[in-house]
């Protein structure tokens, strides 16, 4: 499991006119919940960057005024125009305590679909997973090495670790393999000249 380390300051001032001098000072003002406290804090954008801008799934190692917190990304905001990072919410981690997170889903294996000319498409790129710290995971897998041209993969056919639960319904397709527009032509013509072949036997 990969950490960022997180170097946080207490907010001295909460409220609209602290959010203003915390973001015109060049930090980000966030939040961490979790274990009955929450505690108001600013990060710079530099030291965040590595745990938002990612697909990938991490945990925050957080140092607030010397004391140590682990936490996970909740959510962040953002300007609608600019993009800038406005504000971040963090969830701390309980020993034992049960969270929910998004993580991301990796596939494994090569497709037979794919080795004839087929598409790999990924329809699910994260799954939601319910589970306690000691056994959280940073991503999952699924095997596409049995899928054929257009077969799916749905989220039942998911690797699940020991401890770990999913909450995404197991119908939903995660993957597919589909047929490329030359592969159904050249089918197509296939079926037809086989089907013309049939005919004149029978005449």
């Amino acid at each position: 499991m990969v950490s960022i380390e997180i170097q946080g300051n207490t907010r001295s001032e909460l409220g609209k006119k602290g959010t203003r001098i915390d973001r015109n000072n060049g930090n980000v003002p966030a939040v961490l919940y979790g274990g009955g406290d929450v505690v108001h804090f600013t990060v710079t954008p530099a030291s965040v960057k590595h745990l938002i801008y990612t697909p990938d799934f991490k945990i925050a190692d957080l140092s607030i005024d010397g004391k140590a917190y682990k936490a996970i990304l909740k959510s962040a905001q953002f300007h609608p125009v600019s993009d800038k990072l406005l504000h971040i919410d963090f969830l701390r981690l309980i020993d034992n305590t049960p969270i929910k997170v998004e993580v991301p889903l990796r596939f494994k294996g090569v497709s037979p679909g794919v080795k004839v000319g087929g598409k790999l498409i990924q329809q699910l790129r994260k799954i939601k997973i319910k589970t306690t710290p000691e056994k959280l995971v940073d991503e999952l897998k699924a095997d596409i090495s049995k899928l054929e041209l257009g077969q799916a993969l749905r989220v039942r056919e998911v690797i699940v670790p020991a401890g770990v639960e999913i909450l995404n319904n197991a119908a939903t397709p995660v993957a597919l393999i589909e047929i490329p527009r030359a592969l159904k032509a050249a089918a197509a013509a296939e079926a037809k000249a086989a089907a013309g072949a049939t005919g004149k036997k029978k005449k």
